[in-house]
């Protein structure tokens, strides 16, 4: 079909090529491998469904990479008219006024449908102002999940059909599994900062920041050391990494997890759910999909967990057909037929509960048991001030001290209070920089 379109517009071009002038939308963005070329069908099918404009998508590196040659080529003049950026990249994008062309705005001045109800809440509050407005447009959302090995635990005598709900359970059912002989590890975790803090304080309702995890103000101050919750939970980890129990991966990514998931030392690896293709390609053995664990003498738990991934921001500085170009796109982009395609071949979340329910409709879900867990998961509750999200500016720096921090309290230099406080110190040292800039 696609060929039959460039085919068509090639001929209709040698005939009238005034009239067939396209405008040419830039699209930079940070996908590589499979997901770039899904990322490239996207543009594709797009370019194919009508005539007037073309998406030219460009891989540009990691997300940090991309977002940081995006604020270049601002300053160059030579900006792209989309970018994409990864979520703890919001704060800066936004304190960059004068840069960005806010979406709701842009759908509203190119008369283009837009419903921000027609969106899941916990999705789309990542990324809207504090009176609901959509900033920039959620492209690959997902939020971390448990994957574990079916197979152990049938071999620990264990219910292949029931992941621990609580981490008392994970606690159970990782002791019965090493003593069984089964594996020589319960559980592991990429994304420490993500997982282990972000969501794990989202997802009891508590927050990780004043001013709604800094949604409301730029004068915003880490808190997370003042909760009894996250120290006594973070006590446990270093216990169960003394135990065998955990086994610690690496901070940041947390690179050496999958490896030991795969390879069947760790029986549980806590990763992302746009992970989950990933997973599934590289596990030789059954695998299962839970919600994170919560502690259930902990008051509002579980609530809901929050998102990771990227949003495509909008730049300024092009003109009116482009910027019609941009509002369409993103149109498209929200189609339920689209959404759930992306949804379906990526492992990312839908972002409308019509692609949902499409997904579902198809018998997908039905087809694929647990690919829905992240989706429940982030709609377990309406999400609140302490489970919408985080803006923090220089939180890409905070999260390289998180990951420092928490490394040092596993392998016993510190104790759990003294790298929660580590943090807040010197985390809100770069939320006052981060503040100081933008004033």
């Amino acid at each position: 079909m696609l060929k039959h379109s460039l085919l068509a517009a090639t001929a209709l071009a040698l005939v009238a090529p005034a009239a067939q002038a396209q405008t040419e939308i830039q699209w930079w963005h940070a996908m590589g491998g499979r997901l770039g070329e899904l990322v490239e069908e996207i543009a594709a099918n797009f370019n194919a469904s009508q005539s007037d404009y073309v998406v030219v998508p460009s891989f540009r590196g990691t997300y940090a990479e991309a977002m940081n040659g995006a604020i270049a080529a601002f300053r160059a003049g030579e900006q792209p008219e989309l970018v994409q950026v990864f979520e703890v990249g919001t704060g800066t994008m936004m304190a960059a006024e004068g840069a960005i062309y806010p979406v709701y705005q842009l759908m509203a001045d190119n008369d283009v449908e837009f419903d921000p109800e027609a969106y899941i809440p916990t999705v789309v509050g990542y990324y809207t102002d504090p009176d609901g407005n959509m900033l920039s447009f959620p492209f690959n959302s997902s939020t971390p999940i448990l994957y574990y090995n079916r197979d152990i635990f049938e071999a620990a005598g264990l219910d292949p059909d029931s992941p621990p709900a609580t981490w008392a359970e994970m606690e159970t059912m990782s002791r019965q599994i090493v003593e069984s002989g089964a594996a020589t590890c319960g559980f592991t975790t990429r994304w420490p900062s993500w997982v282990q803090l972000e969501n794990f304080l989202a997802y009891h309702n508590l927050p990780l920041g004043t001013q709604q995890n800094g949604f409301a103000g730029f004068d915003t101050e880490l808190v997370l050391n003042q909760h009894a919750a996250l120290i006594n939970h973070w006590e446990n980890l270093t216990r169960w990494q003394g135990e065998g129990l955990f086994s610690w991966a690496g901070g940041g990514p947390g690179p050496d997890a999958g490896p030991k998931f795969y390879s069947g030392e760790c029986a549980m690896l806590f990763e992302s759910s746009g992970g989950r293709a990933g997973v599934l390609s590289n596990a030789t053995f059954s695998v299962g999909f839970g919600m994170q664990p919560y502690y259930d003498d902990v008051e509002g738990a579980p609530q809901n967990s929050i998102i990771g991934g990227a949003t495509l921001w909008v730049l300024s500085g092009h003109s009116d057909e482009e910027y019609a170009g941009v509002a369409h796109f993103l149109e498209f982009l929200s189609l339920p037929e689209q959404q759930a395609w992306w949804h379906q071949n990526s492992g990312y979340l839908p972002i409308t509960q019509a692609a949902y329910e499409l997904t579902e409709e198809q018998g997908y879900y039905a087809e694929n048991p647990g690919a829905d867990t992240s989706i429940r998961q982030m709609n377990l509750n309406p999400p609140t001030e302490n489970s919408r999200g985080l803006r923090f500016g220089n939180y890409v720096q905070i999260r390289d001290i998180i990951s420092e921090e928490m490394e040092a309290m596993i392998i016993g230099t510190i104790s759990a209070q003294q790298a929660a406080d580590n943090i807040v110190a010197r985390g809100n040292d770069l939320l006052r920089e981060f503040q100081a800039a933008m004033q």
